[in-house]
């Protein structure tokens, strides 16, 4: 598994552990977003601290997870960009759709503050 799934209280952080999201990995990932989905999971942080290249199917993944959580009234947070998926996030739009942290923490600290509202 290319992933890490840390299970919390009141949300998940998957960690892709591989230096690509590309179609060679994304649909195990968009499997177990979806696996997560099933399992009544509203709040989830992607963390793709490791990854410097994202695809289509990358960004799929992404989305897919982005509408689990919108479908279940939680968050989805994206964090870690490196500069090189940063840029692509940017050229695609999807910064103006997703809410995207530096890191797990202030991904962690946004969803303790969401929560207060």
């Amino acid at each position: 598994m290319e992933f890490e799934v840390i299970k919390k209280e009141d949300h998940v952080i998957v960690r892709v552990l591989s230096k690509k999201l590309d179609t060679n990995n994304a649909p195990e990932l968009k499997s177990e977003l979806v696996v997560l989905g099933n399992d009544s999971v509203k709040n989830i942080i992607l963390d793709v601290s490791n990854c410097n290249y994202i695809d289509s199917s990358g960004l799929s993944a992404i989305l897919v997870a982005n509408r689990l959580c919108e479908d279940a009234i939680g968050t989805f947070i994206l964090c870690g960009l490196q500069p090189d998926v940063e840029h692509l996030i940017r050229i695609s739009m999807l910064h103006t759709v997703l809410l995207i942290t530096k890191d797990v923490n202030e991904a962690e600290g946004l969803l303790v503050e969401k929560s207060k509202l």
